[in-house]
C-alpha cells in the first residue's frame, strides 16, 4: 500500500511545478512529466562560476534536472581545473547553482575522507581522515569530530549532499578500488555499522544527505568497476549486507548508491545497477529500504563497456533506481548528457516501454528527501 503523501509535500511539489523557468535561457517551459523526469538525472559538468558553465545552464533551464556532482580534477582533459578552486570559489558556485535552479537542487561530491576527497587541504578545505584510519582508531568521538567537520565545511560550502559513507566490507584489502584506498572502515560489519551510524546521523542534523553505498557490498572485488566488468560472484558473502540490514533497523534516513558489480547469486544476467533482483527485490522488499536509491556513474567501464546508453538506462529504472548518476568525468566529456538521457526517458514513457507511475514513485521519493534538506533533524 502507497504512504499517503503529507499536505505539505503536495503543496510543494504543486508549487514547483508551476515555477517559470529563469529569464536568460528560457525556451518552451517543460511540461510535469519532463520535470519529473529531471529530477531523476544528477549530472556533472564544468566550470568554476556560473557563467563559465553553459551546459549545467541548459540542464537546469529545459531539462530541470534535479542533482549535480561536483569534481575537483577533470579526468577527460587531465586537469586539476574542474569545479573545485577555494572554498570562496566553492561557495559562491553552489550558490549560483541553487539560485538558478526552480527547484532545489542536490549538490553532491564524494568527501568520504582520505584518498576520496574533493575538497583538499591544498585548496584551503580541512584535511579530513580516511575510513580505514577511524576504523583502527575504534574511537567514536573521534569518527564524530570528523564527520561533524565535514558536515559543517559542506554546509558553509552549500553543498547538501555527500556521496558517503562507504559501508563496504574491507574483505579484500588489496581491493583496487576499496581496501587499497582506505575507503572502507573495517572487514567487521559491527564496526562499519558503528562508524557509518555516527556519520550518517551527524551528516542529517546538520542537513547533509548521507549515501550509503556500494549496495549490495563493492568491498570483495579484484578489480574496478570505473575500468570494467566487475565479477563478485565468488567473493562476495551475504555478510556485507548486514552494515544496511542494522542501519535500516535503526531508522536511517538517507539515501543508497548501488555498485556496479555483477553477483550471479543476486542475479544471473545483470550488474546491481541494473538489476531489480537486487534493488526493487533484495534492497527494498527483503531489507526494506524506501528511500532513494543513486546507481552509481551510468558511464563507468562496468556499464558503458557492456550495455548500450539507451538499454542501461531503461533497465537501471525498471530495476528501482531513482536517480541516474551521469558523472561526465571519465574517459569522455558530454556537454549534452542531461538533454540525451531526459530525451531517452520520455521517449520511452511515451511509447508504454517505461510506465508514467514508475517515474512518479522516484519523483515522490525524491521531493521527500529533499524536504529533510529544507528541514534537518534536530
Amino acid at each position: 500500500m502507497r504512504p499517503k503523501v503529507p499536505v505539505y509535500l503536495a503543496l510543494l511539489l504543486l508549487a514547483i511545478l508551476l515555477q517559470p523557468l529563469p529569464v536568460a535561457e528560457a525556451g518552451t517551459k517543460p511540461d510535469s512529466l519532463t520535470i519529473k523526469i529531471g529530477q531523476m538525472l544528477m549530472v556533472g559538468f564544468r566550470g568554476t562560476t556560473l557563467g563559465q558553465s553553459p551546459d549545467v545552464r541548459r540542464a537546469i533551464d529545459r531539462q530541470r534536472i534535479g542533482s549535480v556532482v561536483l569534481f575537483d580534477y577533470d579526468v577527460p582533459s587531465r586537469t586539476p581545473k574542474r569545479n573545485i578552486t577555494g572554498p570562496e570559489q566553492l561557495k559562491q558556485l553552489s550558490g549560483e547553482l541553487q539560485d538558478r535552479s526552480p527547484i532545489p537542487l542536490f549538490i553532491s561530491i564524494d568527501q568520504e575522507g582520505g584518498m576520496v576527497s574533493r575538497l583538499k587541504s591544498a585548496r584551503g578545505f580541512p584535511r579530513s581522515p580516511s575510513a580505514r584510519s577511524l576504523g583502527l582508531l575504534r574511537n567514536p568521538d573521534s569518527t564524530l569530530a570528523a564527520a561533524e567537520e565535514t558536515a559543517r565545511t559542506l554546509k558553509l560550502m552549500r553543498i547538501n549532499m555527500n556521496l558517503a559513507p562507504v559501508v563496504d566490507l574491507d574483505t579484500n584489502p588489496q581491493n583496487p578500488v576499496i581496501g587499497r584506498i582506505e575507503r572502507s572502515y573495517s572487514p567487521d560489519p559491527s564496526i562499519v555499522t558503528t562508524h557509518a551510524s555516527i556519520v550518517t546521523k551527524t551528516f542529517l542534523r546538520e542537513g547533509i544527505i548521507p549515501v550509503l553505498k556500494h549496495f549490495p557490498g563493492h568491498g570483495s572485488s579484484t578489480s574496478d568497476s570505473h575500468l570494467g566488468f566487475t565479477d563478485v560472484t565468488e567473493s562476495w558473502n551475504e555478510i556485507e549486507l548486514e552494515p544496511y540490514r542494522r542501519l535500516f533497523l535503526d531508522g536511517y534516513q538517507g539515501a543508497v548508491m548501488t555498485a556496479h558489480v555483477f553477483n550471479a547469486h543476486l542475479d544471473p544476467r545483470y550488474p546491481a545497477t541494473l538489476s531489480k533482483p537486487t534493488i526493487s527485490r533484495l534492497l527494498r522488499e527483503k531489507l526494506g529500504f524506501r528511500g532513494v536509491v543513486l546507481t552509481d556513474d551510468m558511464q563507468m567501464g562496468a556499464i558503458a563497456h557492456n550495455f548500450g546508453f539507451e538499454e542501461a538506462i531503461r533497465l537501471s529504472i525498471e530495476a528501482g533506481a531513482d536517480i541516474l548518476v551521469f558523472a561526465n568525468n571519465t574517459t569522455v566529456y558530454d556537454p549534452k548528457i542531461a538533454e540525451k538521457a531526459s530525451g531517452i526517458i520520455r521517449r520511452m514513457v511515451d511509447e508504454g516501454i517505461i510506465s508514467p507511475l514508475r517515474i512518479e514513485e522516484s519523483y515522490r521519493r525524491i521531493m521527500t528527501l529533499k524536504e529533510t534538506v529544507t528541514n534537518p533533524a534536530r
